[in-house]
């Protein structure tokens, strides 16, 4: 049977095959709470470690500078993408608004900086869960084991937890965020009576000639500090991610958004001042794991095991959460053809197990490359590549930022009379906040020396992406939910009330020319 196609703006859908996406079916499982788990457990490890070394680049005043600049950031875009996810409830996130609005190739470009997000979060999230695994069962159990097995069992592990089911995803989300949370509150509590807690170790990194304790190297390393400071959100923008697995994303993705911004902004602010005071700011920020430092000055090195078992909490939080971003930003790019087509697989229990699985395997090679320069250097390349893995996670982080805040905008031109059930209550002002900060971040990573092999190692994936998207993926394209709201204008709105396919495909595959 010959199938129907359609040509527009330089790539080719055709009709999918039939049980197409019987095969890709997810399931809703997820309320406000299920929603606010995930969004809070994806970023809840930043607390616990990786923010800290902005200080180092610019001061405890420099960071606290940063963390307001981020608050204003992600206010911006966490409204917009609530208004967008609620036009286009689609598991697309973030690609399927600039689908909508910057047509395939701006579509393309986005969800594959996603993807290179979340891919290289989830693998960084890992190599720290295995060294704190390793440490407790080497101090508690009397055994270690190389990095790679421990790679390998957590990899593993969190695949099947998220294979298992929607149900168990978004339950053991809310479970180990509230775990979480109590950490860093107790920590907190300790911190406030223990009579360790200083003022004047926020301010102890010696100055700058000419400068001063509050910005001890100046103002323009606030720019270098910034990607440190998005540890305490980055991954909270996942949450569209979820449109086709929760039970009303139209009213719970903005509501579990604003609740799950507010819970990181006072946890972020407790561990920046508590763990920074307790342990001075230059400690804190060339520290690896400062909240464990922190709680080590409080109760001593005694119970390291056992603190180190509390970080694994967090770790375990975001591991969770980041993977299962990952699993369905590459589900749905594969359920459109961008990448290929097996990855949009569900199985029986309607979760992209195949997607998890390949994006377990290209961290795991990502780490074991991390591991080979390890041991060619020894004076800490290692570090350096790991360093690598994390700034290009940020940098692809900031690269959706920065596209969905423009997707935002010209969606707004573009599309002034399609229903939006949730309105940005910062409207335009306030995406073009977020996009201008995002920019800012953007070059910053351009201005610093440090984060350049990060730059070179994502233009070079970019590169390649583009080339196979050129001469490969592009012929090659689907209807999915995501491309029919964007080829017929935003008429095909929710896949699982209105269906797939059906009339609006049909009459888009007769249809010849090419869209406005």
């Amino acid at each position: 049977m010959t199938k129907d196609t359609l040509r527009v703006s330089g790539v080719k859908y055709t009709t999918a095959a039939d049980g197409y996406f019987e095969k890709r079916k997810l399931k809703r499982a997820a309320g406000v709470w299920g929603l606010w788990g995930l969004a809070v457990g994806a970023v809840i490890s930043g607390d616990f470690s990786g923010w800290n070394f902005g200080i180092e680049f610019a001061g405890f005043g420099g960071m606290l500078i940063a963390f307001a600049l981020l608050v204003v950031m992600y206010y911006g875009m966490i409204f917009s993408i609530g208004e967008m996810a609620s036009a286009m409830p689609h598991t697309g996130g973030a690609y399927s608004f600039s689908r909508a609005a910057m047509g395939p190739w701006g579509g393309f470009i986005t969800g594959l900086a996603e993807t290179i997000e979340y891919v290289a979060t989830t693998a960084v999230i890992v190599y720290f869960s295995a060294s704190y695994a390793d440490g407790i069962t080497s101090e508690l159990l009397g055994f270690s084991m190389p990095g790679w097995v421990w790679w390998a069992i957590l990899y593993a592990i969190f695949i099947l937890l998220n294979t298992a089911g929607a149900n168990i995803s978004f339950k053991f989300a809310i479970v180990v965020s509230i775990i979480s949370i109590g950490i860093l509150l107790v920590f907190s509590a300790m911190a406030a009576f223990s009579g360790l807690f200083s003022w004047d170790n926020l301010f102890n990194i010696v100055p700058d000639p000419g400068q001063s304790a509050f910005l001890p190297h100046g103002i323009l390393p606030i720019l270098f500090a910034l990607p440190f400071a998005m540890w305490f959100f980055l991954g909270i923008e996942e949450l569209p991610l979820a449109a086709e697995e929760a039970h009303n994303p139209v009213r719970d993705i903005p509501r579990a958004g604003l609740w799950a911004r507010g819970t990181l902004i006072v946890t972020g602010l407790l561990v920046l001042f508590f763990n920074t005071g307790i342990i001075g700011a230059e400690a804190t920020g060339v520290s690896e794991e400062p909240l464990l430092d922190g709680f080590r000055a409080m109760v001593g090195d005694s119970l390291a095991a056992v603190l180190a078992l509390f970080a694994l909490v967090g770790l375990f939080a975001s591991l969770q959460g980041i993977m299962f971003a990952y699993g369905r930003n590459m589900y749905s790019l594969s359920r459109a053809g961008y990448y290929p087509k097996f990855l949009s697989l569900t199985g029986k229990r309607q979760t992209p197990w195949v997607a998890l699985l390949a994006g377990a395997i290209i961290g795991f090679i990502a780490l074991i490359v991390v591991d080979v320069l390890s041991s060619l250097d020894e004076e800490g390349a290692g570090a350096v590549a790991g360093a690598i893995v994390l700034n290009i996670a940020v940098w692809g982080a900031v690269l959706a930022y920065l596209l969905q805040m423009i997707s935002f905008v010209i969606l707004r031109k573009k599309f002034p009379n399609v229903n939006r059930p949730y309105v940005s209550p910062w409207g335009l002002p306030g995406a073009i906040i977020a996009a201008l900060l995002s920019a800012m971040i953007f070059f910053g990573f351009l201005l610093n020396p440090t984060f350049q092999p990060a730059i070179i190692a994502i233009v070079a994936v970019y590169a390649v992406m583009l080339v196979a998207f050129a001469v490969w993926g592009r012929h090659r394209l689907v209807m999915s939910p995501e491309e029919e709201y964007a080829v017929s204008g935003g008429l095909h709105g929710d896949p699982q009330s209105e269906g797939y396919g059906g009339a609006v495909e049909e009459r888009l595959l007769a249809r010849d020319g090419t869209d406005k």
